[in-house]
């Protein structure tokens, strides 16, 4: 389990997601995730911090309402100078589209694009570092950038935070892996024309559970949609889905979460034979 501190630079930190109807947004997250909810900081308006076990996981906020964005969860990348980011964002090509601003007490964020057009967060702690859990089920477990190619977008966000780059060395497979200070922390998968048209380039949140069948068929009861049916991928088995109102994400039944699932049950088994 991740504990809230403060990341380095270029850690993806934290998931927010803008809505037109927050209160039904909140129901539907609850009833799958089981998510609670407490009041957070509202520089941009009425905005939610959503706990599991009491660690908070993730934002959800409410857009005005002649505001039309597209509704999508936005991945925040852990920087410790937000002004001087965004001003290495634009210098690299990319857009500031909000901010550098402060979020009350919580912290200082900007609101960015790549050169390919995919939205992503940065944000500088102060009170709040972002995400306090990461593993159990209910948490945000995994961040990817769905592009064209890898390429030069890895370029541009090693460029502003130093990542040590992985690439996938394969003649029909465009996909590196971000490393810092050793570690994973996300990954770029380069898609060309198959990016879907009406999303383009974007960042995909994982989410963890425990059942990846029985949580895509509770996001059609609860509403939403699913556009790619449950699968096993290297990472575990995966699932598509979209909340009610169109915010796109991916279910995941981590495997190696599996792997220690299927051992501790071969042991109980042994054990009570």
């Amino acid at each position: 389990m991740t504990e809230a501190t403060r990341r380095t630079p270029g850690t993806p930190c934290w998931v927010s997601l803008m809505v037109h109807g927050l209160d039904a947004t909140c129901e539907f997250y609850a009833a799958l995730f089981g998510w609670e909810f407490l009041p957070g900081p509202q520089p941009l308006g009425p905005y939610v911090r959503a706990l599991l076990d009491g660690r908070e996981v993730a934002g959800i906020g409410q857009l005005p309402p002649d505001r039309h964005l597209p509704i999508a969860w936005t991945t925040y990348l852990a920087t410790d100078d937000a002004d001087e980011t965004a001003e290495t964002i634009r210098c690299c090509g990319g857009t500031v589209a909000v901010g550098p601003l402060d979020a009350g007490e919580a912290g200082r964020m900007a609101i960015c694009s790549d050169p390919a057009g995919a939205v992503f967060g940065v944000w500088q702690a102060d009170a709040h570092h972002g995400t306090a859990a990461a593993g159990p089920a209910g948490t945000p477990v995994w961040n990817e950038l769905l592009t064209y190619e890898t390429a030069s977008m890895g370029k541009f966000y090693q460029s502003i935070f130093d990542y040590e780059i992985e690439p996938v060395v394969s003649a029909d497979f465009d996909y590196l892996t971000l490393h810092l200070d050793g570690r994973p922390v996300a990954s770029l998968h380069g898609v060309g024309t198959a990016l879907p048209r009406d999303r383009g380039a974007h960042w995909m949140t994982y989410f963890e559970v425990d059942d990846v069948d029985a949580s895509a068929r509770l996001v059609s009861e609860l509403g939403g949609q699913v556009l790619r049916p449950p699968r096993e991928g290297t990472a575990g088995r995966l699932a598509l889905v979209t909340d009610p109102e169109g915010a796109v994400f991916t279910l995941v039944r981590s495997a190696e979460r599996s792997s220690w699932a299927a051992e501790r049950s071969s042991r109980a088994a042994e054990r009570s034979s």
